[in-house]
């Protein structure tokens, strides 16, 4: 008795198509005699017509990138503008004691951010006086002290969002610690592995919206970074 001939498998025929190129090329007539099902509906396409959806279909997704990345370079493009136009009114700021006020009036301004307010402390004699280094509890310089890195996210009853002229309506915030420039923590390189130094803070910059989305926790806070190192090495002048 002969052994039964196993039958062929949809794989048999997929590895003999693959291992044969030439195949189609013997027998052209079943490439124009193959039919699949449209996509688009339940008409019958050749293999041709189906291929070229197929490849219409890669062109739009390769469209839709490029777009989305021609948006983003553009998005980025608007945000370097802005950060380079408010880093000129802080050096064209003749007075240290009009910084914090520029500081906040000039991100409010170019970044259209609702809400801004600013404290300051280590400041010389002569800046002490001054509103921008009133009010700041040993709590909040603490906080200032361990933050390190931009905090986005909910409005959590923090004490320096009573810094602002409405708190009530901060539903979301952003809290940016401003610190000495010669501090380890001030160089991204060496933040990681420096421990705090004792006097390197020097303020906390509060952003606010009433959108509860505007500053999350999955942001990105490169940007936010770049505003506090600037803010930071403007008020030096205060020290």
């Amino acid at each position: 008795m002969t052994n039964a001939i196993p039958p062929i498998t949809e794989d048999d025929i997929a590895h003999f198509l693959v291992n044969t190129p030439d195949f189609f090329e013997r027998h052209a007539q079943i490439l124009s005699s193959v039919r699949f099902v449209s996509p688009h509906g339940q008409r019958a396409v050749s293999l041709q017509e189906r291929q070229a959806d197929m490849l219409r279909e890669k062109i739009r997704a390769l469209e839709l990138r490029m777009m989305e990345m021609i948006r983003n370079g553009n998005d980025n493009a608007v945000l370097a503008d802005r950060l380079h136009r408010w880093s000129q009114s802080l050096l064209m700021t003749q007075h240290p004691a009009d910084l914090p006020s520029i500081i906040v009036d000039e991100i409010q301004h170019h970044f259209m951010v609702p809400q801004v307010a600013i404290r300051v402390w280590r400041v010389r004699e002569a800046f002490q006086i001054e509103p921008f280094a009133q009010g700041v509890s040993d709590e909040v310089k603490a906080f200032a002290h361990g933050l390190r890195a931009p905090y986005c996210g909910a409005n959590a009853d923090f004490e320096a969002v009573q810094w602002l002229a409405h708190p009530h309506e901060a539903q979301s915030v952003a809290l940016l610690s401003l610190r000495s420039t010669d501090s380890p923590w001030a160089n991204p390189e060496t933040a990681e592995s420096a421990a705090p130094a004792e006097d390197s803070s020097l303020g906390l910059l509060v952003l606010a919206s009433p959108d509860p989305q505007r500053f999350h926790s999955s942001m990105g806070t490169d940007l936010l970074s770049r505003i506090a190192d600037l803010a930071s090495a403007a008020l030096s002048r205060l020290r």
